[in-house]
């Protein structure tokens, strides 16, 4: 039986000699032969063949590949087992070697070109769509929280559910990336967030619609671990840092989307079709559906990327790894117009790892796996840049995101304020047999006294009755929004057709009063309710980020990843003293855009750090961690900075700076990844 652990070898077809790659190629590192042996014509085959009939030959057995079972019969319970030792061209010699190194090598001789951009706009759509579903839920609350009758507790639960969806979601993912593969984990967590965001477009009830919220968040969570461990194992090493931080830029055109579409569609109340009483789709609900085009659009190119071939040999799939590789370099060089460059690797370092189709049994296994990577996370190798990751990423996700809500929360504060500002106070009134036929509007009526008067086809929003008589009067076709009626006697009135229920009533008098016909359920306003500073306050916050992407890509390389993220924490953490000054709409919108252009340098730091620090068979598993860790500390974030909205500043302000400070300090301890290869 043949070595196992031998290397694997790859000829090119019709016995060509293939001496180097490139001009005069002197890549030392990975073996490639100079001179093949002659074979007889008939013994020549190409490599994409399975096997030779006459011989019975599996697949992979021209490029010295050990059988699968030859590979089980040996054991992949116990890890990898490496062979060291390749072959230079020059000398012929044995010099020692990791695979991270050959495959850095290996990545240089296929270039950066047509596949990688591909491919970046792929992985980008999927990463846009990950944006956008941070979004969503805060542009359709204010339609929906009619539609589906909702409490100001069950909007709130809403937001965090998304939030905790996606936290499971990057666990789960994250740690299945690492054994099942980066491409089919995001083609199904993709497909699961496109499913179940076309079922909560429809979805009638408060807690369907949170069911179905819940699993697309669970689906798109998977998506920002997955995507930039895939996409940085196909990027050589001098323009990793920049590439990735290119990628992110598409996060911020997931908020310019969101912020469009929603503008566009919601206030369009025409928009929609219903069904009797039972069935309603109104126009925010299209636009749910519009939100979900850029996963569609990602999940339809996944179908035409491949696998990771880093993830396949850390696997022992040598063929699929190095088919993939050539495609890779075959596609980059053609469309450079160097058709005749051959790609000339012909010896990959044997990586032994578990191989195996998702079945029942192995999804056990994988699960298992999962888990023991996760903890593999402590391990003393690795205790301190988990432990120095995790409190960067919570510390940087605590307060991005805890700003995030209060800057539009202090906003609508303070339009609130001027609002009530200009509320108008009627006292001891007395009208008697008037017809209302115009709506009344920011309104406080204090021991009025109403004798045979008429409420007619009005709306009634924000309007108070306090302490006062209603005698022979009646309400009819009302629409109300924050109407209420406290310490009132009502006499002899007949409500008819109205939204005016029981709970509006508080600690009042009923005396002979009828109700007909009432209004149950909840309804979409006739008037646009969508104030459109919420679109623009996020399309904003979104497009301040473009020049701090921009800066930091280009001076990833030049500064280096750990300088950007510290710089860039501790440069919010300054941003956000200036908050003390924000006495306007206008002032918290700039602060807005201020931090959110100098914190995205950070963040673009910090993913690629992620990405550098931990090795293949544990990247995804940690950046899924890190992710999950990052939206935890977005739930308790934006739950506590919204707690402080109207009431104080100075507790957000302090508590983002310290949390940006801390981790700023934190990340000037990584060690400087520039010129690392991927492990």
């Amino acid at each position: 039986m043949a070595d196992p652990w031998q290397n694997t070898t790859y000829h090119q077809g019709g016995g060509d000699s293939y001496g180097s790659y490139g001009e005069g190629g002197g890549h030392d590192g990975y073996g490639y032969q100079a001179d093949y042996p002659l074979q007889e014509e008939d013994a020549a085959s190409d490599v994409t063949e399975g096997h030779d009939e006459e011989d019975q030959m599996y697949e992979g057995e021209y490029q010295g590949i050990p059988h699968p079972d030859e590979v089980k019969a040996v054991g992949w319970g116990g890890g990898w087992v490496k062979q060291h030792r390749t072959f230079t061209q020059e000398t012929g010699d044995r010099v020692p070697q990791e695979l991270s190194e050959q495959y850095e090598d290996i990545m240089e001789d296929c270039g950066h070109g047509k596949f990688q951009w591909t491919l970046f706009v792929v992985l980008g759509l999927a990463l846009m769509a990950d944006g956008v579903e941070c979004f969503v839920v805060a542009f359709v609350l204010p339609s929906a929280e009619k539609d589906l009758c909702l409490s100001n507790a069950e909007k709130g639960m809403l937001g965090l559910t998304v939030f905790l969806g996606m936290m499971v979601g990057a666990f789960l993912w994250g740690g299945l990336a690492d054994k099942v593969g980066r491409r089919r984990c995001l083609v199904v967590a993709l497909a699961i967030n496109c499913v179940f965001v076309f079922l909560s477009s429809f979805a009638q009830g408060y807690g369907f619609f949170l069911f179905f919220r819940l699993l697309s968040g669970v689906g798109i969570g998977g998506t920002v671990p997955i995507v930039y461990s895939y996409f940085s194992e196909f990027l050589q090493m001098d323009k990793r840092g920049e590439h990735l931080s290119w990628l992110c830029m598409f996060w911020m055109i997931g908020g310019i989307y969101a912020s469009f579409t929603a503008w566009g569609i919601i206030p369009r109340y025409g928009w929609g079709f219903s069904m009797g009483t039972e069935f309603q789709f109104h126009s925010w609900r299209v636009f749910v559906l519009v939100a979900a085009l850029p996963a569609i659009a990602s999940l339809v190119g996944l179908t035409f990327m491949p696998e990771s071939p880093r993830f396949l040999l850390e696997n022992a799939k040598h063929d699929e790894a190095w088919m993939i590789l050539k495609q890779v370099h075959d596609t980059n060089w053609r469309a450079k117009g160097q058709p005749e460059k051959v790609f000339t690797v012909s010896t990959f370092i044997i990586l032994a790892g578990l191989v195996g189709e998702l079945t029942l049994w192995f999804t056990v296994i994988y699960l298992l796996q999962v888990l023991r990577n996760v903890a593999s996370l402590l391990s003393a190798e690795l205790r301190f840049a988990t432990l120095f990751m995790a409190i960067i990423w919570f510390c940087m996700a605590f307060s991005y995101y805890g700003l995030s809500v209060w800057f539009p929360d202090m906003i609508k504060h303070l339009q609130y304020e001027e609002y009530e500002s200009k509320v108008k106070v009627f006292h001891k009134e007395r009208v008697e047999n008037f017809h209302f036929n115009f709506s009344l509007e920011n309104q406080i009526h204090k021991e009025g006294e109403y004798i045979h008067d008429k409420f007619i086809s009005i709306e009634m929003k924000s309007v108070k009755f306090e302490s006062s008589l209603f005698e022979d009067c009646r309400f009819e076709d009302i629409r109300s929004t924050d109407t209420v009626f406290e310490n009132c006697t009502i006499r002899s009135t007949v409500f008819y057709n109205t939204d005016l229920w029981e709970e509006k009533f508080i600690d009042c008098k009923m005396e002979n009063t009828t109700f007909e016909h009432n209004k149950y359920g909840c309804h979409l306003d006739t008037v646009e309710e969508n104030d459109v500073l919420i679109y623009l306050v996020s399309f904003l916050g979104s497009l301040a980020v473009l020049p701090g992407n921009i800066i930091s890509a280009l001076f990833m390389e030049k500064i280096g990843r750990v300088k950007i993220i510290g710089g860039s924490m501790l440069i919010s953490a300054g941003c956000t003293f200036f908050l003390f000054l924000s006495f306007s709409q206008s002032a918290i919108i700039a602060m807005q855009c201020l931090f959110c252009g100098v914190s995205v340098a950070a963040w673009n730091g910090i993913e690629v750090v992620t990405v550098e620090l931990y090795p293949t068979s544990k990247r995804a598993t940690a950046f899924g961690v890190l992710n999950a860790l990052c939206k935890l500390a977005a739930v308790l974030g934006s739950s506590i900075f919204a707690s402080f909205v109207g009431i104080t500043k100075v507790v957000p302000i302090l508590l983002s700076f310290t949390a940006l400070v801390c981790g700023g300090l934190v990340a000037l301890k990584l060690p400087d990844t520039r010129e690392r290869i991927l492990q």
